[in-house]
């Protein structure tokens, strides 16, 4: 791996300290239950600052980049656009988000709670992609990308350092995929120290193909995740990284998303979004079936579930 795939854990760390004072250190917990014989340990970034793992890599982007005066534009399922407009309210800059329809009422009532500039494009992810890069374009703005931005994964791999500073002792970490954000920043973070299990939906599954192709492919996206998880190929820097330890790589149905999903709100009284229960699917379905004494951790990584049950949208 060489460039913008050459992410160390020493650039974690010191991604970790810049962004502590405006991200929360998310707890994590060891429960039984879900159908399973042996505990799972969970951590539960749903928790986080509007609702997934991505305010931390928009922080970091942010505080390690010299913002124009046109301020910024991202491109989002939903997530990614919420976290880059509350980093840029507190950090006092401009910012305008385009999200597709798909995003859903509950996502784009949430960006607008930060005070961006927000606007809804017909289609999905890639389609509100080339809107923000056509803005960029236009205006000299700053574009910060959900998933294969060297500074965003970055940011994500905080989530697995501060796992680790928690205690975690498993040996098998199981983590939904979309565009790669996440599990690549853990992946940089980890260097092979514990397996890594990617999950993804079949019906959205960008690495899954990119991995049995030997390169990075297009994917149609359809399904209950996927306007969380809905990338239409793997970035660059997870790709590199995936492959270069040689991960597992795993496919859950949308039937068994959504039973994962009630299952942490009957076990735990956790209501989380689609993508946010994808990881514990593999494990509830089948899909990962553990080894005796293989002790696994699941990451649930997003919270925004629509319809919001309190907001009415």
């Amino acid at each position: 791996m060489t460039g913008q795939t050459e992410i160390s854990p020493h650039e974690i760390s010191l991604a970790a300290e810049r962004i502590k004072p405006h991200v929360r250190r998310t707890p994590v917990a060891q429960v039984s239950g879900f159908g399973l014989g042996d505990p799972v340990e969970i951590k539960l970034e749903q928790m986080q600052h509007t609702g997934s793992f991505k305010a931390r890599g928009a922080f970091n982007t942010l505080l390690g980049a010299d913002v124009p005066r046109a301020g910024l534009v991202a491109a989002s399922g939903g997530n990614h656009g919420a976290a880059v407009a509350y980093a840029a309210a507190r950090l006092g800059h401009r910012a305008r988000i385009y999200v597709p329809e798909m995003a859903g009422s509950a996502k784009i009532a949430l960006i607008r709670a930060q005070g961006a500039e927000l606007e809804v494009v017909p289609g999905a992810y890639a389609e509100a992609a080339e809107r923000a890069a056509r803005y960029q374009a236009e205006t000299g703005a700053m574009q910060v990308h959900p998933y294969d931005g060297r500074a965003t994964v970055i940011g994500q791999g905080t989530l697995m350092a501060e796992w680790e500073d928690q205690g975690l002792a498993a040996d098998t970490v199981l983590i939904a995929v979309g565009g790669g954000g996440l599990i690549g920043g853990a992946l940089a973070w980890l260097g092979g120290r514990r397996k890594v299990v990617a999950v993804e939906p079949d019906t959205s599954c960008a690495l899954y193909a990119a991995l049995s192709a030997g390169a990075p492919v297009d994917v149609e996206v359809s399904g209950v995740a996927a306007n969380a998880l809905g990338a239409r190929r793997i970035g660059r820097i997870c790709f590199d990284l995936a492959q270069g330890q040689e991960i597992e790589s795993i496919l859950v149905s949308d039937a068994s998303i959504t039973a994962a999903q009630g299952a942490l709100w009957c076990e735990m009284r956790q209501l989380v979004e689609p993508a946010g229960a994808t990881a514990l699917a593999a494990l509830m379905s089948g899909a990962y079936r553990p080894a005796p004494g293989e002790r696994v951790a699941v990451l649930v990584c997003g919270g925004n579930v629509a319809p919001d049950p309190f907001g009415g949208t």
